[in-house]
């Protein structure tokens, strides 16, 4: 499982110079703060996951282990790396590209209303939003980013760049803008390629076909009925509201050290539908099981949550989701990162395990999998 495209590669380990004095320069961490009721899951890998934070990987670790295998709850860290305070196992957090769970179920809300039908072009409903070098794009296909669509453009492609830029608004009118003047990747429904564009797009249909805000309509159709009470969509506010652990990111500096930035501050619009949710793991174990129950998209409409591409060569998204095999059983999972924050959702299509974990990474938009992320989940997944 990759922070980009999940595989069971297993991530280089970074080397970072920390010059940071405190917790990473000479760590302070207590043992990992737990609660269980397990059957058969591994206690002892779950806890050594989590040991030793902070490090140069992770200044924080939030995990819920749940399902008929039974329960565990680990938290680790520090809420901040100034006061070095024990990190808040409550704590809100930027959840990154698992909102797409959310908005496909949206979407396929609305499809069990009949008031979006998913074998209909997108320029049915949002006539004008891409060129006329696009084919008709069904609503499925941007639910399973096989559209063809490719990315919009952003505020900068290096981290000095979009830092710089972190409290500047990108619209997702203008990213969708800048994507309509370019060529199609390939021809819809022929490949796969994971886009945020795509959910994007999402949005603003939903916003199209209910006349209301994504946020608005979100909350209605999937945060109520799952009793995320504590999740909530930003929008152009840079701040995460409530109780929430500090996120940083490892920046190399000139003399070949590394610093730790504080990104905890950023304006997410332009991640809008795709992106920019704010959660906790406690709601986001409420999104999974109360999907997953059927309790929020009708069976019907679910179904596209478990249903890859079977024409492609290698697909694995589907509605949504992704599906990732591993230890003989089929996990359907989604993660997200944005910078300071890793977060993922996993769980067996008949919830017999699942998985919820935030990490606060150095490095939560890096090509590998962060290590701690990486060692939560092989231990809590197999």
């Amino acid at each position: 499982m990759r922070a980009r495209r999940r595989t069971t590669v297993l991530a280089a380990s970074l080397v970072l110079a920390l010059t940071a004095a405190g917790p990473l320069a000479a760590p302070a961490f207590a043992e990992p703060a737990v609660t269980q009721h397990a059957n058969s899951l591994d206690t002892q890998a779950l806890v050594a996951a989590l040991t030793g934070l902070p490090d140069q990987d992770a200044t924080a670790a939030l995990v819920r282990v749940g399902g008929t295998d039974g329960t565990w709850r680990g938290s680790a860290g520090v809420h901040d790396l100034p006061s070095a305070a024990p990190a808040d196992p409550d704590a809100r957090f930027r959840a990154g590209s698992t909102t797409k769970v959310v908005t496909a179920a949206a979407v396929l809300r609305l499809a069990a209303e009949r008031r979006i039908d998913l074998n209909t072009p997108v320029q049915h409903y949002l006539p004008g939003l891409l060129g006329r070098q696009y084919r008709p794009i069904t609503v499925r296909q941007l639910l399973n980013h096989t559209s063809g669509i490719p990315a919009g453009d952003g505020l900068g492609e290096t981290f000095a760049e979009v830092y710089a830029h972190r409290f500047d608004t990108l619209t997702p009118q203008q990213v969708v803008a800048s994507t309509a003047a370019k060529e199609p990747e390939f021809r819809p429904g022929k490949e796969q390629h994971y886009l945020n564009i795509n959910y994007t797009i999402l949005g603003l249909l939903i916003e199209k076909v209910t006349g209301r805000s994504y946020a608005s309509e979100a909350t209605r159709l999937v945060l109520a009925p799952a009793g995320m009470n504590d999740t909530y969509f930003p929008g152009t506010d840079p701040r995460i509201a409530g109780p929430h652990n500090r996120g940083y990111q490892a920046v190399k500096k000139a003399d070949g050290t590394t610093e730790l930035v504080d990104v905890t501050e950023w304006n997410q619009a332009d991640r809008f539908a795709a992106g920019d949710m704010i959660s906790t793991t406690a709601d986001l174990e409420r999104l999974l099981t109360s999907l997953f129950r059927g309790r929020i998209v009708p069976g019907p409409q679910l179904r596209e949550m478990f249903t890859v591409p079977a024409h492609i060569d290698g697909a694995t998204y589907s509605a949504g989701l992704q599906r990732f095999a591993y230890e003989g059983k089929v996990y359907w999972l989604k993660s997200g990162g944005r910078y300071g924050y890793n977060a993922l959702i996993a769980g067996t299509r008949n919830l017999g395990r699942t998985l919820v974990y935030s990490v606060n990474s150095t490095d939560a938009k890096g090509e590998g999998m962060n290590p701690v992320a990486q060692r939560i989940a092989m231990a809590a997944l197999k």
